[in-house]
């Protein structure tokens, strides 16, 4: 059966004392509702309708930029009247002859095979809630079941007596029912409490009303539920999630240094034998081969690294290549374009942006290597540059398999530099460099008698 998922997303978030809308304030450098969304995307729902409020057109444009083409619908939710109140804007959305799932936009990390087992749980003719056991659940609304295990009743802590206070399993909000049916009980909710506000959970005691069974179905894991209304939470909720991804990757044979030092924005897709040291940081989508050491303070991002590869301390990679058995670092900076053969060596503050650089060459260190295909076995002395940028367009720089580029030398693109040629230390070289032999160009030295140095005036 088709599936709708509404994800309430209207909160203004005034704890957060920010600017930015509630549900885009970020986790793992993603918003929280991105998050919801992803999951629900995965979901395979046939419509995903999100009830937006304050900063309505923020968050819509900023969405809309994430997810280009996704079929999300949009429901505004001029006043804040509760939950209830928020699902019932959606109602002409809603598809008929289907099921909906009701997700929150600051519940972020709900995961879609908790969902699933959700989905599987309850069947047609049947509601559902999604709880979860704390040992503290001091705040939340209570699940009282009856003899069979169905929900009878969820109880607010404040309507709560001592007994039901013990009670350790309570509502995440997070509701599932026939569209038909929510259809018809959305209306009967009413706002005859302190808050006068329409609240979801009032679903409960309709269903049960009308002998619909409610179901429960529990959380392994109360990470995913947890939601988020101030900084601190926030901060809290990104530690948790980043500790909860660090396990995954040591369960997948990862070696960490320090789990609680590492943070993951995106994917990290690791082989055998990794190792990670302390304060990396992997965004996008970055995927390290076997036997691959990262060392300290490293940022990744969007990023392949073959089998064997050592990036060393403090180096910065992104929309970077780099292959099997290379070694990057320290300090290095692989900017987008980049490329490494086999075996290639990148050292300490060098920089390189929209190159490949061949099989067992090496800029051991002080270089720029911009815009250039650099053949095999390639020496490149410090303190060299490609001479890329002409202040309207760039140049391409190609240096042939065996060539040995002195120290401080200025390739200004585009510029040949032939197979076995030799560059001279302090060279600039403007035109075509020939293959096999030594090209200097230097200016004349001189040297002039009895100079003074320039004093101080005083």
């Amino acid at each position: 059966m088709d599936l709708n998922v509404v994800i309430l997303a209207a909160g203004k978030g005034t704890r957060m004392k920010s600017r930015l809308p509630k549900v885009l304030q970020p986790l793992a450098k993603k918003s929280l509702l991105s998050h919801v969304l992803d999951t629900s995307f995965r979901l395979d729902a046939s419509r995903v309708i999100v009830v937006y409020g304050h900063g309505g057109e923020q968050v819509r444009d900023v969405v809309a930029s994430q997810f280009p083409g996704k079929p999300i619908e949009w429901v505004e939710q001029r006043e804040q009247l509760g939950t209830g109140h928020a699902v019932k804007q959606a109602i002409p959305q809603l598809q008929e002859g289907s099921r909906t799932l009701v997700l929150y936009g600051d519940v972020p990390l709900i995961s879609d095979a908790t969902l699933n087992r959700f989905l599987n749980t309850v069947n047609l003719g049947q509601a559902g809630v999604l709880t979860v056991k704390l040992d503290n659940p001091k705040g939340y609304g209570r699940i009282i079941r009856d003899h069979s295990g169905a929900i009878r009743e969820i109880v607010e802590e404040k309507d709560a007596g001592d007994e039901i206070r013990k009670i350790q399993e309570v509502n995440t909000g997070i509701m599932l029912a026939d569209t038909l049916d929510l259809l018809a009980w959305l209306p009967q909710i009413g706002n005859d409490n302190a808050q006068g506000e329409y609240y979801l959970t009032d679903l409960v005691k309709i269903a049960n009303d009308h002998d619909v069974p409610v179901l429960g179905c529990l959380v392994d894991n109360p990470i995913e539920v947890e939601g988020v209304n101030d900084k601190r939470q926030l901060a809290r909720l990104e530690r948790m999630y980043q500790r909860h991804l660090a396990d995954e990757l040591m369960t997948a044979g990862a070696t960490l240094i320090d789990p609680d030092r590492i943070d993951i924005r995106g994917s990290l897709q690791v082989g055998q034998d990794c190792c990670i040291d302390i304060n990396c940081v992997f965004e996008g989508q970055v995927t390290l081969g076997n036997n691959v050491e990262i060392g300290p303070n490293c940022v990744i991002i969007n990023s392949t690294i073959a089998d064997n590869a050592v990036v060393k301390a403090n180096s910065i990679l992104e929309n970077a290549t780099v292959g099997i058995d290379c070694e990057v670092g320290p300090f290095a900076r692989l900017r987008p374009g980049t490329v490494l053969r086999e075996q290639a060596k990148v050292g300490n503050f060098v920089e390189t942006k929209n190159i490949v650089l061949g099989k067992d060459s090496k800029a051991n260190h002080l270089t720029y290597l911009g815009d250039a295909q650099i053949g095999e076995k390639v020496n490149i002395g410090a303190g060299t540059i490609t001479c890329n940028y002409d202040g309207v367009n760039k140049h391409k720089t190609v240096i042939g398999d065996g060539a040995f580029i002195g120290s401080n030398s200025s390739l200004v693109a585009p510029v040949e530099i032939g197979a076995g040629a030799t560059i001279g230390a302090g060279s600039t070289i403007t035109k075509p460099a020939k293959e096999n032999a030594l090209t200097v160009a230097r200016g004349k030295q001189v040297t002039l008698e009895g100079w003074q140095r320039p004093t101080k005036k005083q």
